[in-house]
């Protein structure tokens, strides 16, 4: 049996303070200390700059065992942790003033929903940005922007507007509290304002492996392949622990059409059961085996082709799909228990669902 990357005291601190963090709409302070304590923001970023730079697989694992944990502490983990690569590919001497920030953390979107007017050395942002997640500890934003001169979009070489990256401390950024969602609440992925703030021109960056300015693999790995397996494991770590707490929900319910027994123990909820397993267990050990496959290689200094790339995208939403399957074909099976609003099965079912809208994820 493979060993968790996460310790089950630290398991026990995320859990505990689900509910909670759920209710208040935002990681309990338990929770935030944890993930400062363990380092878990900094986990992608360059180790040279003072992060943790672990291999992507043991990222992955850990993400989808938090996943399992706690949804909303998962899913702030995976997409503030994700921000923090992008130092891979910022200006070396900037990356490493973030990174020396007290409990630093980045936050951000990747709809190009603002502009940057070039001025002097640098760029004039403005623009709003919705689902920033982990908002409210932010010390720095990231987001993608339209650049235009003299109020002319730059073109590319393709004819379309220029979108570039940037990042910005938190100081010249307004959050808009609107993330209202059903799950995912302690997520607090609010949108956020930036308004005629100035900022050099360093503070742009391109997320692309040939622009990257820090050695080793991670910097190598194609962004959408990287942003697939970790959504993924976000996705399908909820599903797994829906599914944990679905097989108790229906082993307390009795079949009250068929002599009154134990509904788990009846032929075709088995069948259901061992079905929804099995396709979680197939899709997941495929993304995995090709996920350690292609980051060997990557480590070894071979490039990540387009058919590797592609192919975990498509591993990923493979496993998300499954997810999917689990969860939808066990539902019926879990009675009123799992619709009350306050039962750990409810949250779990509202994360999953919140989690799997993402934009990237759509089947």
């Amino acid at each position: 049996m493979t060993m968790s990357p996460l310790s089950s005291r630290d398991t026990g601190r995320i859990a505990r303070h689900a509910a909670r963090a759920d209710e208040a709409r935002w990681l309990h302070p338990v929770q935030q200390a944890l993930v400062h304590r363990r380092g878990w923001l900094r986990m992608l970023a360059p180790r040279a700059l003072g992060g943790e730079e672990l291999p992507l697989p043991d990222v992955v694992r850990l993400e989808e065992a938090l996943a399992r944990t706690d949804g909303s502490t998962a899913w702030t983990v995976t997409l503030c942790a994700g921000a923090g690569w992008f130092a891979g590919f910022l200006d070396p001497q900037l990356a490493r003033d973030i990174l020396a920030t007290k409990r630093v953390c980045l936050a951000g979107s990747g709809a190009p929903t603002g502009y940057a007017d070039r001025d002097g050395d640098g760029w004039r942002i403005d623009g709003r940005w919705d689902y920033a997640s982990g908002a409210p500890m932010a010390t720095h934003f990231t987001f993608n922007a339209i650049l235009r001169d003299g109020g002319q979009p730059l073109l590319d070489d393709a004819g379309q507007p220029r979108i570039q990256a940037f990042v910005v401390p938190a100081s010249l950024v307004r959050i808009v509290p609107n993330w209202r969602t059903m799950g995912l609440r302690a997520t607090a992925s609010h949108a956020y304002e930036v308004r005629d703030q100035w900022v050099h021109a360093r503070h742009g960056f391109t997320i692309d492996p040939a622009a990257a300015r820090a050695d080793g693999p991670l910097y190598r790995f194609p962004f959408m392949a990287f942003a697939f397996v970790t959504l993924a494991a976000n996705v399908a770590g909820m599903g797994q622990h829906f599914v944990d707490l679905a097989i108790d929900a229906i082993a307390q319910r009795r079949d009250r059409f068929n002599g009154g027994g134990p509904l788990i123990e009846t032929a075709a909820v088995r069948a259901v059961l061992d079905g929804a397993r099995a396709g979680l267990d197939e899709a997941r050990g495929r993304l995995y085996a090709l996920l350690d496959t292609t980051w060997e290689l990557a480590a070894a200094g071979s490039p990540v082709g387009e058919h590797d790339a592609a192919r975990l995208q498509s591993l990923a939403m493979g496993w998300v799909s499954a997810s999917r399957r689990a969860v939808d074909t066990l539902w019926p099976y879990c009675g009123l228990t799992a619709a009350r609003e306050d039962s750990e099965i409810n949250r779990v079912w509202r994360d999953f669902q919140t989690g799997s809208q993402h934009a990237l994820l759509m089947p």
